[in-house]
């Protein structure tokens, strides 16, 4: 037996910091992914033109029908708008794995002295950055057509950040959905069968008590119905009873859940 004061070896200090490591090596990837957008401008456009679209659409679309007038409902479908926007934009971590592993990249990082789970972390954490532009987007867009928060802009820099959390959760089920299909095609259809639910399924266009009954069962337990209410509050300093907690919790179960999952799945492939 080693004795208490001992130092420990080498490969005992590898390990305790294998996950800093990691991490450490996964910001530095994240920085490769985002400095293609200066070589590949057009990649801003898939950033500003679907937000851009979502709030002018729905505002415009179902604005006189739900709330009578386009103004009064830009206040009410903002938020939720801000949340469909970037929970759509998961499609482009899952298309992006999916073709990165299709293009032998990963076999290439395994060639190098990086942490194996490092190209995984810094393409996640890249699209977060992603969808902060993409949330800015939003942001920008429903100012010019006369969106202002009620609330403190403490509250509002809280509201974006449990948006910007629950899509860092949503990365991951749309990673592994990405690492497990065979093609980038597969993964569109697949993705877009999953988000739908979840977003058309919500109270982001239409508030719950307005949708049907056999509706309202599933549009309670929604996380994006959650996440939207507590968005809501926070930006137009409404009651939020216990939407903020629920919805930390709906986020803390999707990464619990699904990080791991993805992580295994992206062990296999590469």
């Amino acid at each position: 037996m080693r004795p208490l004061n001992a130092v420990p070896e080498e490969g005992e200090r590898a390990g305790r910091h294998r996950p800093l490591r990691a991490l450490r090596q996964g910001f530095t990837l994240a920085w490769r992914s985002l400095l293609k957008i200066r070589h590949s401008p057009d990649q801003l456009l898939d950033l500003s033109l679907m937000p851009i679209t979502f709030v002018v659409l729905f505002t415009f679309l179902f604005g006189n029908a739900v709330a009578g007038n386009w103004h009064a409902y830009l206040r009410y479908v903002l938020p939720g708008v801000a949340v469909q926007a970037l929970v759509f934009s998961s499609v482009n971590t899952a298309v992006g794995l999916n073709s990165d592993v299709r293009s032998g990249i990963f076999d290439r990082f395994r060639s190098l002295p990086v942490a194996r789970a490092a190209p995984l972390i810094g393409r996640v954490l890249g699209d977060v950055v992603r969808n902060a532009i993409c949330l800015l987007v939003v942001l920008a867009v429903g100012a010019v057509l006369g969106f202002r928060p009620h609330a403190a802009p403490l509250s509002v820099l809280a509201a974006c950040g449990l948006i910007l959390l629950f899509s860092l959760s949503v990365c991951w089920p749309a990673a592994l959905v990405g690492l497990l299909a065979r093609s980038p095609e597969s993964v569109g259809g697949f993705s877009f069968v999953l988000i739908v639910p979840l977003t058309f399924g919500s109270n982001v266009f239409v508030p719950t008590g307005q949708l049907p009954g056999w509706l309202q069962a599933w549009v309670r337990i929604n996380p994006v119905t959650r996440l939207s209410d507590a968005a809501r509050g926070l930006m137009l300093d409404l009651a939020l009873g216990r939407t903020v907690p629920v919805s930390l919790l709906w986020t803390a179960a999707i990464a619990v859940v699904f990080a791991p999952l993805a992580v295994l799945a992206y062990r296999r492939r590469t």
